[in-house]
């Protein structure tokens, strides 16, 4: 092909991919901002598919913010730390309707005779982020963070369907669009559902939800997550050149109107309101409307609309003095108990639990609350039949906050705490000074035994992520699995059709094809995790994650540690006689030893690796707080590295820390808080310096 024939298929394949940017773009729009369907899923999937060959076939030609960024793609190692351009100041919050009375008395005596609104908006209950437009295109999505520094989230943003990526019409050159993402109801219960298909563990609440999905590395998982962003705020550099008359940036109502032609989802239930009768109404109203949204509030937050105003008002240590959030006193209502049931959970810990008659609160049916332990019962004085006091804060989880004694029947009895385990009979036992009680028969207690698998595949353990609570108690329940030896007899047809139901017939979970296909990949790849994670994965008590890296550099296999003595095992650090004793025990017994061998023989790692061995102990006991980021390594390898050399990584500063391990972009509170307290701030090269591996 000559020089002029390619210039010329390349200009052709810039004009399409221009010409399907905007279609695409359009209809994005007109879906996500005007709930309007302009072309069918076919005819937008096959387009969306036709940009994505051609900027394959030209990478050249692909924007940062083409549409295919929406369906992500890219995996980040970590995420960079950004400085704000404009410090994202927290509010000043209240419960109280008096407490916004004296905020809008005392702005009105501030600004005397000036003529000024309010104005009065949602309070999302979800994360912020910043986004930085320049020239029209999105260049850059930072959370909130401690408010001076937050994390580089722009693939992630990028995935959001309502964050533009190119803006309509005209705007600021240079600007940040502040807001809020959400995950709405109807997308998180969904999403909950299929997790729950998969075997994995449903998330608690939306927020938090929302929150782990932006922190997500590989932007194509966010993108599943159908999260939304809502624009709150608009923060312009001063002395911008505006693109319109500036009396349309005079106000923040205003910017917020600006920002819905921009192509930002704007909350419509915004108000202006000119008195504090007006913001009580608005108030009032939305305290009982709030159930009724299709995404989460915790309250309503009130600014001084004209923004010429905002530095007159000026600054406190913390917060605008121009703005105030009204937050939402608990909804609470009263529901009578109709049973207490008792759940064993993974330890065998026993957790009462009240069943009562179904009730509205918070904008969900509840049905069910804890009852924490036999002191809680006793405490509350609870009797059958009790109406119970119930409410929900900011989380997801009911709670029982007292007794309405006035309904109580005379004659009730009060709720007795049960003496044997509800699941295998066995008697129930409260050690000294723990406040619950607990079954002791660890290896015959079904739900204890579905607890260890769970901890044995977890995260942190073996790693196993295909095999989430459900699917490992379904497994148990067919006697595919008895015990953690167990998983690694599974064969692919075993899997494959296996389902659940509930008590109303609805499917828990289901395994098929891809599914069985995703297990036994992951159950393979596991017998490549270090000796010192496996180690934990076995789920001796009280042996956490840095206790067993601590036996396994210190003994190096299992049989070294099998065969040590309980003074042996009490010498190592931070290993008491308690739990050496444990140690100890649990190796005597004829079942833990065969369990091991059968794991031994799947191929799983019981020696430590030369890679993770303990190289000196140059560090001698010294402990560390490893802070932002390194040239070298990364953060967990550079903690990593201190334990190999005898350090101790410690999470917060105290008078016990002897370094403050410092990268760039060094948390600010840390930094300030370790030169206040005189503990030493060492960089990178001071520590290779230290263990003596500077090359």
């Amino acid at each position: 092909m000559d020089l002029f024939s390619n210039f010329e298929e390349i200009d052709k394949a810039s004009k399409r991919i221009t010409e399907l940017t905007a279609l695409i773009d359009k209809y994005n729009y007109e879906y996500y901002m005007n709930d309007q369907s302009l072309v069918s899923d076919f005819e937008f999937d096959k387009m969306l598919r036709e940009l994505q060959d051609l900027e394959r076939q030209y990478p050249e030609l692909a924007s940062p913010n083409s549409p295919t960024k929406r369906v992500g793609g890219e995996v980040s190692k970590a995420f960079k730390q950004v400085k704000h351009r404009f410090p994202m100041l927290s509010l000043g919050n209240t419960y109280s309707i008096e407490e916004i009375e004296e905020f809008e008395s005392r702005t009105r005596k501030l600004l005397g005779d000036i003529s000024f609104s309010y104005t009065c908006e949602l309070k999302y209950d979800g994360v912020a982020i910043g986004l930085t437009y320049r020239h029209g295109e999105l260049v850059q999505a930072v959370t909130r963070g401690n408010g001076a520094v937050g994390d580089d989230i722009t693939s992630n943003a990028r995935t959001i369907a309502t964050i533009p990526l190119r803006l309509r019409g005209s705007y600021p050159d240079d600007f940040e669009a502040r807001g809020e993402v959400v995950f709405p109801f109807n997308e998180f219960e969904s999403f909950n559902r299929q997790r729950q298909e998969d075997g994995d563990e449903p998330f608690a609440n939306p927020r938090n939800a929302a929150s782990g999905s932006l922190k997500l590395l590989d932007s194509s998982e966010c993108a599943k997550r159908k999260l939304q962003f809502c624009m709150y705020f608009m923060m312009l550099p001063d002395n911008l050149e505006l693109p319109t008359i500036d009396s349309q940036y005079a106000t923040h109502f205003g910017r917020l109107e600006a920002a819905k032609q921009m192509g930002f989802k704007v909350q419509p239930y915004i108000k202006e309101c000119r008195n504090i009768d007006e913001i009580r109404q608005f108030i009032d109203y939305w305290d009982n409307e709030r159930w009724n949204l299709p995404f989460g509030i915790d309250g309503i937050v009130i600014k001084v609309n004209q923004v010429e105003l905002w530095e007159r008002l000026g600054l406190t240590a913390k917060s605008p003095r121009w703005a105030i959030a009204y937050k939402f006193k608990a909804q609470q209502v009263s529901t009578p108990l109709e049973s207490v049931s008792f759940q064993v959970g993974r330890t065998g810990i026993i957790t009462p639990v009240a069943n009562m008659k179904p009730v509205w609160l918070g904008g969900t049916t509840v049905r069910r609350a804890t009852l924490v332990n036999a002191d809680f019962i006793e405490k509350m004085d609870i009797h059958e039949g009790d109406y119970l006091l119930v409410e929900k804060g900011g989380e997801i989880i009911p709670k029982v906050v007292g007794i309405d004694i006035s309904k109580r029947n005379p004659n009730a009895p009060p709720i007795q705490y049960i003496s044997n385990c509800p699941e295998c009979g066995a008697r129930l036992v409260r050690a000294e000074g723990e406040a619950g009680h607990y079954c002791p028969n660890q290896d015959g207690c079904p739900p204890q035994i579905v607890g260890r698998l769970e901890h044995f595949v977890s995260r942190k353990a073996m790693n196993i992520d295909s095999l989430g609570g459900e699917r490992l108690d379904l497994l148990y329940r067919r006697g595919l699995v008895r015990d953690i030896a167990d998983l690694y007899s599974l064969r692919r047809e075993q899997l494959v059709g296996l389902e659940d139901y509930d008590e109303l017939g609805q499917r828990k979970t289901s395994i098929q094809d891809k599914g069985a296909d995703n297990i036994i990949s992951a159950i393979t790849k596991s017998k490549e995790v270090p000796f010192e994670r496996v180690l934990f994965a076995l789920g001796i008590r009280f042996v956490g994650e840095v206790g067993a890296r601590k036996l396994a550099f210190h003994f190096k296999s299992i049989d070294s540690l099998m065969e040590a003595s309980t003074e042996e095992l009490a010498a190592v650090e931070d290993v008491g006689e308690k739990t050496a004793a444990v140690i100890y025990d649990y190796f005597r017994e004829p079942r833990h030893r065969e369990l091991i061998e059968r794991l031994r023989e799947a191929g799983l790692q019981f020696e430590l690796s030369s890679d993770n061995a303990q190289q000196s102990n140059e560090l001698g006991g010294k402990s560390f707080v490893v802070s932002g980021v390194f040239s070298r390594f990364s953060r967990e390898e550079i903690k990593a590295n201190i334990q190999q050399h005898g350090g101790k990584v410690v999470s917060s500063i105290s008078g016990k820390t002897d370094y403050v391990l410092a990268g760039e972009k060094m948390g600010p509170e840390k930094l300030k808080k370790a030169e206040k307290m005189g503990i030493p701030i060492i960089s990178e090269e001071d520590y290779l310096n230290m263990i003596e591996t500077v090359h």
